[in-house]
């Protein structure tokens, strides 16, 4: 089944090495980031659950819970976070799912055969506490991700959720944001974004982040 921005995000039950997982109920009501590995052991995806563990706090701080993938059974998962913890000098402190019967592989379109007949595809999903997918990253076997994008994606989702704007290329957190085209009424965009905008053109009307002081 192939995924697109806006869907639920598919319910599962399984073991993970924190445990049995159900996965909208484990989710609550947080934002979720769900990444798959094509195996343990496997260098590249070390070093990134290495970093998501370390990025514990900015993940809090956003209400956002990870949970990793892999097709290995629990008890290589248990040996991998060993070595995990040991050559990233951290701790895993989130689940990693065991996918042996590629359950959740196969809900999330994760066995791409022209990449491999037997290992998940390098996938990321951003879902919201709705349950609905907002982005979905797929990544070759031999580049690692990005996690500083994924949480300027996270940052700008939550954003834009809460206030009538969008973030333009290359954005950060603080940075200016872009006012809706659909916000017109001249009133309503004073009360809104009172710190004023700049219209570059008609379409493009750049304000200081709301949310910030």
């Amino acid at each position: 089944m192939s995924l697109r921005l806006g869907d639920i995000a598919p319910d599962f039950e399984q073991q993970s090495s924190d445990g049995p997982i159900s996965f909208h109920k484990w989710l609550g009501d947080s934002w979720g980031v769900l990444f798959s590995h094509p195996a343990d052991f496997t260098p590249v995806c070390t070093t990134e659950l290495g970093l998501t563990a370390k990025l514990k706090d900015e993940f809090t701080k956003r209400n956002v819970k990870a949970i990793a993938l892999s097709v290995d059974p629990v008890d290589s998962h248990t040996k991998w976070i060993h070595d995990i913890n040991t050559t990233q000098k951290t701790r895993v402190n989130f689940p990693i799912l065991a996918d042996a019967d590629r359950k959740v592989a196969e809900l999330y379109d994760l066995i791409h055969p022209n990449a491999s007949t037997t290992a998940t595809v390098r996938s990321l999903f951003v879902i919201d506490p709705a349950k609905k997918i907002r982005l979905t990253i797929t990544y070759p076997a031999s580049t690692g991700r990005n996690f500083d994008e994924i949480l300027r994606v996270i940052d700008s989702l939550q954003l834009t959720d809460s206030h009538s704007v969008a973030t333009p290329g290359n954005w950060k957190d603080g940075d200016d944001v872009v006012i809706v085209p659909s916000l017109q009424d001249p009133e309503l965009i004073k009360k809104k974004f009172p710190k004023g905008y700049t219209a570059v053109t008609p379409y493009l009307r750049l304000t200081p982040q709301p949310n910030k002081p």
